[in-house]
């Protein structure tokens, strides 16, 4: 039987099939107006490069960006939200964060591109007490068909409710999710003890509120993607890569969708995880650039790093979902270089996409891209480009960044094409440093491993500004995303609100965590049997959310597998202690900690993907690798003879000495002058000083 993993980016999908013939790679535009119909025209190509039935085809795990798109164009659903009388404007309000602490000129995204407008967020009369979830005033059913009625003439059909206290005690938001669904029955409706069942009122509201608003798009998405599979006569089961690296399935996540808001890139971090431990390496800095942005991320010692939730914030919105810490950025090879008003030189975050796409591809594009600057300085062959199938017009790119960029400044091409160039390393050297030295990692001791499709071009420009001690390219650049959705397993979060000061916790208390535990472990249970797993495959893993007495937000630790106890709660707190004290570099082994929340995650592992080791090569594989030589422009100007090589033809262990350009079809390999790369066991190749 076969697999597929498919990843859509901005401009291209990416696919990796593995079966009994192999694993084969491919690449097509991605279709921005419908991003299924690239998806399925690529599985039936890939089938055919492969030479197997469409029917042999077992699984289809899916990387997908459509959520992410919705929250960076701003263009969900028009929401209608029920809410706690005297909390309307919660939404509003915030946390009186300010984006940029001393600048009197930012934006405020939760205020001026609210998920929710205010004349659409309803007050209801209702109210439950902490700490028990009792009532103190009934639901008012009235005001919800009220709202309603409202919401039906301003044409909301998507309706999320958050009332105040309901992980509590979720009886009010349940009986209005149904009131909403008997007075609207085509609303998409998101209840916030549904999506964020755990305390803090601004976060739990916003949440539902993204919920709602990418979710009537994303789940139309996901059901159109799952029937034209069907029609198409593929008889694979569909799933869903979420922002924590897990998979899901096309039900759980069209009805919640704030957890693939990070779906495309997290595939990335897996695939490049994945080639890591195959190259022994455990430190790693990720730079996944693709047409239109790049993704960033840390993996230290072999391990994933999950956000901690006072940062998972999605276009500026409090967005509390389980995701892989990782940043993005507007840098990709689609990025638009232009002059402001103010002269300024400027290299994103605008991109051209795949339509029109960059001006080189003769597709109506006009403006400069970072592919432009590649094509111009020679890195980019236009007879070559994804193996030829994608012919480039070298002219164009060349008028763009003249007309442009080069005029303007009174610069030759050259200079300005390069200065796009150094203009967009600089911009993804900043996010790699906040993500890796901000958080206490030295980039001397970490590999940095560019993939996506124009990721080696940039790898050792980037080592050398972050100062990493060498550059990893994966086996296939370009699918590396695709290859990481086959090399993850089937995970559920959920997540409940349990605060208990572990100080003074009785075995009331202990019994009270325990049981929220044991119903989280059976609801994740039931998620895990729905998808057909075994009870003898299923695994739940427990965990802590600990902070400080007072203190803001909190730290994930291990729960003890036994459960919590009054003999081993002294060791969840000594676990907090020092987790404080590897992310802030301090603790308070005096002060009150107390069990925030707790988080249940079920899994199921799954076949990963499995490369098979490479033929030992020699020195004589590069004269048959070479293809041929031309002049190409360096990053310090300097102009070299530079000889083409085919990667597929070189074996383990055979060492090339820059310059030179590696070419293979979904990516380019750039090694300069005074570098050289070693080809490694299992493909991929380490690049470093010769």
């Amino acid at each position: 039987m076969a697999r597929i993993g498919v990843d859509v980016g901005g401009t291209n999908t990416d696919l990796v099939l593995e079966c009994n013939k192999g694993t084969f790679f491919h690449k097509v535009p991605s279709t921005l107006k419908d991003q299924s119909i690239g998806v399925v025209e690529g599985i039936h190509q890939i089938c055919e490069i492969a030479g197997i039935g469409k029917e042999a085809i077992e699984v289809i795990n899916h990387g997908t960006t459509v959520a992410t798109n919705i929250t960076i164009e701003h263009n969900g659903a028009e929401v209608g939200m029920l809410t706690t009388k005297g909390f309307r404007d919660i939404l509003h309000i915030g946390r009186h964060k300010r984006p940029h602490n001393f600048s009197l000129h930012f934006e405020v995204p939760w205020q001026n591109r609210p998920l929710v407008k205010r004349r659409n967020r309803i007050a209801i009369t209702e109210r439950i007490l902490p700490p028990t979830g009792e009532v103190e005033t009934p639901l008012n059913e009235d005001e919800i068909r009220s709202a309603c009625a409202l919401f039906r003439k301003r044409g909301i059909k998507s309706v999320c409710i958050g009332f105040m206290f309901s992980f509590l005690n979720d009886a009010h938001e349940k009986r209005a999710r149904d009131i909403v669904l008997e007075e609207i029955p085509d609303a998409y409706v998101s209840v916030s003890s549904d999506v964020a069942n755990v305390i803090r009122e601004y976060e739990r509201f916003s949440t539902v509120a993204m919920n709602a608003f990418v979710g009537p798009r994303s789940a139309w998405y996901l059901r159109n993607l799952e029937q034209k599979v069907k029609d198409g006569g593929i008889p694979a089961k569909l799933r869903v890569i979420q922002s924590n690296g897990g998979i899901s399935t096309i039900d759980g996540c069209a009805r919640k969708p704030v957890s693939i808001l990070m779906s495309g890139p997290a595939g990335g971090v897996l695939g490049a995880l994945s080639e890591a431990r195959l190259a022994g390496t455990d430190n790693i800095l990720t730079v996944d650039i693709g047409g239109t942005s790049a993704d960033i991320s840390t993996i230290a010692a072999g391990e994933m790093r999950i956000k901690n939730p006072r940062d998972t914030l999605v276009s500026g919105h409090a967005v509390m979902a389980p995701m892989i810490d990782l940043e993005t950025i507007g840098a990709g090879g689609g990025s638009i270089a232009y002059l402001d008003e103010a002269g300024g030189f400027n290299v994103g975050p605008r991109s051209a996409g795949s339509e029109p796409g960059p001006a080189c591809y003769n597709r109506g594009g006009t403006e400069p891209t970072v592919t432009d600057a590649q094509v111009v300085l020679g890195r980019m062959d236009a007879d070559k480009f994804l193996g030829g199938d994608l012919p480039l017009d070298p002219e164009l790119s060349h008028k763009a960044i003249k007309e442009k960029i080069a005029d303007p400044l009174g610069v030759s091409v050259t200079e300005a094409a390069l200065g796009i160039i150094k203009i967009v390393n600089n911009n993804m050297a900043l996010t790699i440093r906040s993500n890796s030295v901000a958080r206490g990692y030295d980039p001397r001791e970490f590999s940095l491993m560019p993939f996506g499709g124009a990721g080696p071009f940039h790898g050792v420009a980037l080592a050398e500004l972050v100062s990493a001690k060498d550059v990893l390219v994966p086996i296939a650049p370009g699918i590396t995303a695709a290859m990481g959705l086959l090399g993850t397993d089937l995970q559920y979060e959920h997540t409940r609100s349990v605060i208990t000061s572990l100080f003074n916790a009785d075995q009331g208390a202990i019994d009270r965590v325990n049981a929220t535990v044991a119903e989280l472990k059976n609801v994740g249970k039931a998620d895990l049997e729905n998808d057909g797993i075994p009870e003898v495959q299923q695994n739940f893993d427990v965990i802590a959310e600990v902070r400080y007495h007072g203190q803001g937000f909190e730290l994930r630790v291990p729960m003890p597998k036994e459960g919590l106890a009054l003999e081993n709660v002294p060791d969840v707190i000594s676990a907090f202690h020092k987790q404080h004290k590897a992310d802030y570099g301090y603790s308070f082994d005096d002060s009150l900690v107390e069990l925030y929340n707790v988080r249940v995650i079920a899994s199921a592992s799954v076949r990963h993907l499995e490369l098979t080791p490479l033929s030992l090569g020699s020195q004589d594989d590069i004269k048959a690798a070479f293809m041929y030589e031309r002049e190409t422009i360096f990053d310090d100007g300097s102009v070299h003879m530079t000889p083409r090589l085919d990667r597929g033809k070189l074996g383990a262990g055979t060492r090339v000495e820059g310059p030179a350009i590696i070419i293979q079809h979904n990516s380019t390999t750039l090694l300069p002058p005074g570098y050289a790369a070693e080809v490694q066991d299992f493909g991929s190749l380490r690049l470093s000083k010769s």
